[in-house]
This record gives structure tokens, sequence and C-alpha cells, in this order.
């Protein structure tokens, strides 16, 4: 008997990726403006923040450990975290809305200095000081900004693993391919020649850009065979 695919793949790794850390960073900042911002009791509101922040981190680290097994339940994950941030947004609005502060447009430097501020720094250690000390203001329009960046990572995300999902299948056409091989039958091999998430913009824009380049070698070497224009 030859070699044996395995069933389950390698999984896990999500304290690595950028979307990740930033996670904890809009969770730990949540909580922190919650306890300054918002009244300690009495209102729904502090629950729904918190909650919101702790399920997009839970849910990006679920699906990872997920994938082992489950395509289907990672990608659901993720798309289950994505849509939280899409709440806490709402949730951010409307206390900046609420307070008549403004709500900093996409051209406002400010937004700029966040998004640099947030590139050099991902760990919660580095934004402790900012949450303790600076005003409501400040920091619900600065947390907008680490909403809006891991939306953008997890949308990214989400087409990766729509991607990787509709060429690979899951872990029924691994497990057809297990029973396969011991059967010494010939098996099909592109299952396991997925791509693992990224861990930033950049190298998941570069994976994208070899995988197009990839298929147009494909396509022009089927039309150099079949003799097509």
């Amino acid at each position: 008997m030859g070699e044996v695919p395995k069933i389950v793949l390698p999984h896990g790794g999500y304290k690595s990726l950028v979307v990740y850390k930033k996670s904890e960073v809009i969770f730990q900042g949540t909580v922190l403006f919650c306890r300054r911002f918002l009244p300690a009791r009495g209102d729904r509101t502090v629950d729904q923040m918190i909650q919101a922040a702790r399920s997009c981190k839970q849910n990006i680290a679920e699906g990872s450990a997920a994938s082992g097994t489950s395509k289907e339940t990672e990608l659901k994950l993720t798309n289950v975290a994505r849509a939280t941030l899409d709440e806490l947004i709402e949730d951010y609005r409307d206390w900046l809305i609420s307070h008549n502060e403004a709500i900093w447009t996409t051209g406002d430097k400010r937004v700029k200095g966040v998004r640099e501020y947030a590139i050099a720094h991902d760990n919660w250690a580095d934004w402790k000081p900012i949450f303790e000390k600076r005003e409501g203001a400040v920091l619900a329009n600065a947390m907008l900004t680490l909403c809006n960046q891991a939306t953008y990572l997890l949308d990214r995300m989400i087409a990766a693993q729509e991607a990787d999902f509709k060429q690979h299948g899951g872990v029924r056409e691994r497990m057809h391919a297990a029973r396969t091989a011991v059967r010494g039958e010939a098996w099909d091999k592109s299952l396991y020649s997925y791509l693992s998430a990224a861990t930033t913009p950049s190298e998941l824009a570069g994976r994208e850009q070899a995988a197009k380049a990839q298929i147009a070698r494909i396509v022009r070497q089927l039309r150099e065979h079949k003799g097509w224009a």
C-alpha cells in the first residue's frame, strides 16, 4: 500500500493571523471602553457590545480549529465573526451620534493615523494606555477604524476559504481519497494542493496573483494543445 492521504488537515495557528490579533485588540478595547463610558448597570448595550467583540475573536479561533475536519464549519464561523463586527460598528456609531460627536470620515488624517499605528502595533499592550487615557469620542472613532480594518481582512479570508472549498471540497472528499488509497487505487492528489490562510493582505494578494497566473498558463497550454486561436 502506498501513501495514504490524511483526513484531518493541519489546522489551528489562528494566533498568528493579523485579523485575530486585531480582534483581540477590539475585544479588550471594547471591554475598557464600556467600563469607562457606559453605565455599569441597567444598559444592555454593554453586554451586547462586549459579546459582539468576543464573538468575533472566538469565531475566528473556532473556525481555525474546525478547519482540519470541516471547511464548511470554518467558513460559517468566519462569516459569523464578520457579521458580529457589523453589529459592533453600529454600536460605536450609535454612541457617537447619541453623544453629539462627529464620526471621522475616510479621508480624515486621524483615520490615517489610527490605520498606520494599527499596522505597526497589533498587541493589546500597545493599545491599553491609549484606551485608559483618551476621551470617548476618539476611542469610539479609533475602534470604528479598527473594526473596518478587521472586516476587510475577514472579507479576504472568506473569499479565500470559499475558493478553497470550491476547489478541494471538504472532509467527505478526503475520506473518499483515503479509502481509495487504502484499496491501492489512484486517488485525487489535487485535494491536498490547498493554500493555507494568508496572514497579511499583501500575502493573500500575492497568492491570488500566483493562482491567476497558474490558471492563465493552464488555459494557454490547453489552447495550444487544442489548436484554438
